[in-house]
């Protein structure tokens, strides 16, 4: 070990520490001292506006709108959070049973302690603050790492935290893998992670090593079921287009659509219109709006996905062309995609859609079931009935009925995974919940 890496192992050790004895103070935080917290995060965020810009462009090559997108999720949690922390701390009254009617109940909702936070990637700043503030609004210390496949986000995420809290309360450390796995070796409260299924794993292993609760946010194969019935037109635009959201690389995008087969020509030709009017001015491939793959071995890796599907039969409809100068996959649609292709059984995280037929919606659910459950699912339909089925023969996350990914824009609905797409929930008073220990309190009568 260097002198270096020996500094940093160090301030961590150091940190927990402090850590350790504060979290007895932060946790008998009111709500007014916590809204303060909130408040000084936000002016912070607002003041590094343009810097946090400027480091996603750098990354990811978001653009104004997509990095706006990011800054104002983060806005919404904290005020959201501010206005309503004072009502999620209050205790809920339980009402007694029969044996214990002179006694009086409730739930109290205490800290879990000290929280470790691992950022993700493909929305580097969002995935880092989101969570954070439902880990301040439960009274909670934190230990964040940002994810270092953004660097410049990194770098900006770790000048804000430091600006606002003191060490001893939310710290952060910058760095790789063996920060991560080090981080992990601490015998932490809770640990939030945001990231692939393959990695949620290795977390949630480390965890039970202390016995400390998880909140997993994964991902998965997130499917499409499109309707007769539906209207067609607006279906495959919007899944066209949030298919190819952040380039693809977003945990909620949808990935295999499951359109019936008397529509398929029709979907397959509104989705290749949308690519054509969205990524491309004169055929050329609009890089101001469609942002890079985050490296080369994730651009390599898509890239071996797709070359592997056609490889084995799978028909390219519409883009596959790669373009490492840019760091670029273009929008890309194939249908007749072979079930022995890695595809079919990896999340792609790249901007490669999958359209499959169906006759019958039984041949749907019999090939869902085979499958891992997925953080989503969508439904586009006209049909109630219709609905009411596969949300009664499927299971996923979460579910956006005529559109994709906004049930996870709704705070008043957790958002989270089931099984191999996550443990746990968040958003509003779900996350509040989630970071906190609901306490179990009883008060019995003396008798005289």
């Amino acid at each position: 070990m260097n002198a270096e890496n020996k500094i940093a192992v160090d301030e961590v050790y150091e940190v927990f520490d402090l850590q350790t004895e504060n979290q007895w103070h932060v946790r008998r935080s009111s709500a007014a001292q916590r809204i303060e917290k909130l408040k000084r995060l936000r002016a912070a965020v607002l003041l590094y506006e343009d810097e946090i810009k400027s480091a996603l462009f750098l990354d990811l090559r978001k653009n104004e709108e997509a990095a706006t997108l990011e800054l104002d999720a983060v806005y919404g949690d904290i005020d959201d959070a501010i206005a309503s922390v004072t009502e999620w701390m209050k205790p809920v009254i339980v009402e007694t049973s029969e044996a214990f009617k002179s006694a009086r109940a409730k739930l109290v909702y205490e800290a879990r302690g000290i929280v470790l936070l691992f950022g993700a990637w493909n929305f580097p700043f969002t995935l880092v603050f989101q969570p954070l503030v439902p880990i301040i609004a439960a009274g909670n210390c934190a230990i964040v790492k940002p994810n270092e496949l953004s660097p410049n986000t990194s770098l900006i995420i770790s000048k804000i935290i430091k600006d606002v809290f003191d060490r001893d309360e939310i710290a952060v450390f910058e760095g790789g893998v063996d920060l991560a796995n080090r981080l992990l070796e601490l015998p932490i409260d809770h640990v939030f992670f945001t990231g692939s299924p393959a990695v949620g794993k290795i977390v949630m292993a480390a965890a039970a090593k202390h016995l400390a609760s998880v909140t997993l946010e994964l991902g998965g194969k997130n499917p499409v079921i499109v309707d007769r019935s539906a209207n067609i037109e607006d279906a495959a635009a919007k899944i066209a287009f949030l298919r190819n959201m952040n380039t693809g690389q977003v945990c909620l995008c949808p990935e295999n659509v499951y359109v019936h087969e008397d529509c398929k020509d029709q979907f397959i030709a509104v989705a290749k219109a949308t690519y054509s009017a969205t990524c491309y001015i004169d055929g050329e491939l609009n890089t101001d709006v469609h942002g890079k793959i985050v490296d080369k071995r994730n651009l390599d890796r898509v890239r071996g996905y797709l070359d592997d599907a056609l490889a084995k039969g799978a028909s390219l409809e519409f883009g596959g062309q790669v373009d490492e100068s840019t760091q670029s996959i273009h929008p890309t649609i194939l249908t007749n995609v072979p079930h022995d292709a890695r595809i079919m059984s990896e999340e792609v995280f790249g901007p490669i859609l999958s359209i499959f037929t169906y006759k019958d919606i039984s041949e749907v659910y019999k090939s869902l079931h085979k499958q891992e459950k997925p953080l989503a699912l969508y439904v586009f339909s006209e049909d109630d009935d219709f609905i009411e089925d596969v949300l009664a023969n499927t299971s996923s996350g979460g579910v956006t009925v005529n559109h994709c990914v906004m049930h996870y824009l709704e705070h008043n609905l957790p958002f989270g995974g089931v099984n191999g797409s996550g443990i746990g929930r968040y958003h509003g008073i779900h996350g509040f919940k989630e970071l906190s220990h609901e306490r179990a309190v009883l008060h019995t009568v003396i008798e005289a």
